[in-house]
């Protein structure tokens, strides 16, 4: 039996529609979360899978409106916002010398954008409550070879950087931001904000997933993933699993 770790918490998880957006989005509901799931069209299949503690919206997570349109309907319909998964993602795969200027800031639109309009909307009740999560997605490719993608490295690097500062600026209000580095399934790439990610997450992934996601502070103490602080392994593969993953643990320290 699940243990029942996430009840009475408000979970956000974007690229819901597939791959490990809704895989994560299953499990938190199976530890008693309220899920909110966003994705360009509604993702009705995975909130089929959860039942009435889901809502599914369709949203583009690229822009401002389109985070105040999630935040409207979750907080009409299931309550103020604990947990953000910032998971979906676009690669298209395209060298140098034919990127446009469009699908470089539409890249980094998705990527990474995303990502900070997600602070700006839920932040403020998350400081009020003294508790907030977020678990942002990066990528192994920026550590790896491969040509046609260096508008998506550049952007999910940029992930990295982001959260160790936003990190640093809310661990006083007991609010962790960690990022989850995972590979992606192909190379050939896709334009699509969804999961871009395999269709199960990796042991490591799903381990560090729930972690990220209820780590408590002590008392006197904030959780932090910051530059000075935070394990930044290399590529990793674990016997049985296919696709390797990379995490940022916060550590502890005295403010």
């Amino acid at each position: 039996m699940t243990e029942k770790t996430h009840e009475n918490r408000i979970a956000v998880v974007t690229g819901a529609a597939q791959g490990i957006g809704r895989e994560l989005a299953v499990r938190l509901a199976a530890r008693g979360a309220k899920v909110a799931l966003v994705d360009l069209k509604k993702p009705v299949e995975t909130a089929s899978l959860i039942g009435d503690t889901a809502i599914a919206i369709e949203a583009d997570i690229s822009n401002e409106s389109g985070w105040k349109h999630v935040a409207q309907l979750v907080e009409r319909d299931l309550g103020e916002v604990d947990i953000v998964v910032n998971n979906a993602g676009i690669y298209p795969n395209i060298v140098i010398d034919e990127l446009d200027l469009d699908v470089w800031r539409r890249t980094f639109a998705v990527n990474l954008d995303a990502h900070y309009f997600s602070a700006k909307q839920f932040l403020p009740s998350m400081r009020r409550k003294k508790w907030g999560r977020f678990v942002n997605f990066s990528s192994n490719s920026i550590g790896i070879a491969i040509t046609g993608l260096s508008h998506y490295m550049a952007a999910k690097m940029g992930v990295i950087g982001f959260v160790r500062g936003l990190a640093n600026d809310v661990a006083a209000d007991s609010i962790t931001v960690n990022a989850i580095r995972t590979s992606s399934r192909k190379a050939c790439g896709s334009s699509r904000q969804s999961s871009v990610l395999p269709s199960q997450p990796t042991s490591q992934a799903r381990s560090s997933f729930s972690r990220a996601t209820t780590r408590h502070s002590s008392p006197g103490r904030h959780l932090s993933s910051t530059a000075a602080n935070t394990r930044f392994p290399e590529p990793f593969r674990s016997a049985g699993d296919p696709y390797p993953a990379v995490v940022l643990f916060p550590k502890r320290h005295t403010p």
